[in-house]
């Protein structure tokens, strides 16, 4: 009782200040980490990314405290961020991995992608790597061995093509390039059509691509960013009561990465459609449409090479250490006894499982903001405690968090986007 008190109390406070002074705060709090990243960082493409950051940010949170004197101050804020901390930086790495394409100015998640478009434009399978007679068979060259496998479906090395096009892995051909235009494009849809307010706009565009949620990202390499935009406009269009459409861009983000299948799920849960009623079927069959058509061909081709990349390395069953080894509770903890570890995991699915129907049953027909917290909280709870993770991965339920208070405070469903269809 004394802590909601206390969370109360705090959030009125928060609420209580002006929108410019909260996003000061943000805007603080990401100089302050691009700071501590350009400090400390051991990954070039990061480390390099904080220095170029860090006064964007400083000079987005003076332009928040101008608020008053300023017109317009929270667009302006937003363009300096976005400007300073996401589009100079990564035009800079993507000109310096140019010059030194395999200096570390990028992810290795940018490479896997581009090698899995090259190998499909050449009609072969991306999923080639595997690990037999205690050695990994097909490993790349200039590159760990992990960055031999493509722990991902088909659709995403879409954004590999620029580069097979350009004839040329590096430049504008560069993959983030074609990330950050697909999610910037689609994040801006989404907030569009999730709510008619200027203030959920902003602050959903803040978290989307202009804080360090996702302008480190964009510029590093990150494969999560199309995910979430995807993921926020299928929000959107199932706050719009669309549920066929949102289906079918959800199946879109599912068909790429599996990180995308828990809130496929939940769409499919509480989708309405434009009368009221339950609509998952409708989801579900289009989900289902679009994942089958891109990812059986590969999976029927050659089940075990696809089986070993896009289950046994994630899990950490392929032999091959994985980069996803953020020092989160769970990983500290499997380190210490992976007994232990296995087990805690098992807890917390069970855990996850147990509350989501608690709250559920009481709660039932859950609407969409209800479904994305108690999302966002199971999400939290089990990248803490996975053994093998990424702490990139916090992004997720802080994204859906705050698509949860957007669709919390936006108005009544619109009904005048009859050309999507249903």
């Amino acid at each position: 009782m004394v802590r909601s008190d206390r969370v109360a109390s705090l959030r009125g406070r928060w609420e209580g200040w002006s929108l410019t002074s909260r996003d000061a705060v943000l805007y603080f709090l990401a100089s302050l980490f691009a700071l501590g990243t350009w400090l400390t960082s051991t990954d070039l493409a990061q480390w390099r990314w904080g220095e170029m950051a860090v006064g964007p940010y400083a000079l987005a949170t003076l332009v928040s405290l101008s608020g008053r004197r300023l017109s317009h101050a929270r667009r302006v804020a937003l363009g300096v961020a976005l400007f300073g901390a996401l589009v100079v930086p990564l035009v800079v790495e993507v000109l310096w991995r140019v010059h030194s394409p395999y200096g570390g100015f990028a992810q290795p998640e940018v490479m896997v992608l581009e090698r899995a478009a090259l190998a499909i434009f050449h009609g072969h399978t991306p999923y080639v790597a595997y690990w037999a007679h205690g050695h990994l068979v097909n490993p790349v060259a200039h590159g760990a061995p992990y960055e031999s496998f493509f722990p991902y479906f088909p659709l995403i090395a879409v954004f590999g093509w620029p580069a097979v096009l350009a004839h040329s892995i590096t430049g504008w051909g560069d993959a983030r390039v074609a990330i950050t235009l697909f999610s910037v494009l689609v994040t801006l849809l989404g907030v569009r059509w999730l709510s008619d307010s200027e203030n959920v706009r902003i602050r959903v565009l803040q978290y989307a691509v202009a804080l360090p949620t996702g302008a480190l990202f964009a510029v590093t390499g990150g494969d999560d960013l199309p995910i979430l935009a995807l993921g926020l406009l299928a929000v959107a269009l199932a706050h719009r009561r669309r549920p066929g459409a949102a289906g079918v861009v959800i199946g879109v983000a599912a068909a790429m990465k599996f990180t995308a299948w828990p809130l496929a799920l939940l769409l499919i849960v509480v989708a309405r459609d434009e009368r009221g009623r339950h609509a998952g079927v409708r989801v579900a069959t289009a989900v289902a449409s679009v994942v089958a058509v891109s990812v059986l061909p590969p999976l029927l081709v050659n089940p075990t090479t696809f089986i070993a990349n896009v289950v046994a390395f994630p899990l950490g069953l392929s032999h091959v250490a994985s980069p996803a080894a953020s020092p989160l509770p769970g990983h500290l903890i499997s380190e210490w006894s992976p007994t232990l570890g296995h087990l805690l995991v098992v807890l917390a699915v069970l855990a996850v499982g147990l509350g989501a129907i608690m709250v559920a049953r009481r709660r039932w027909p859950l609407d969409l903001p209800t479904a994305l917290s108690v999302l966002a909280l199971g999400t939290l709870v089990m990248i803490s405690v996975a053994s093998a993770t990424r702490s990139g991965y916090l992004i997720y339920p802080l994204e859906m968090a705050v698509w949860g208070w957007a669709a919390k405070v936006a108005k009544e469903p619109a009904r005048d986007l009859q050309l999507l269809g249903t």
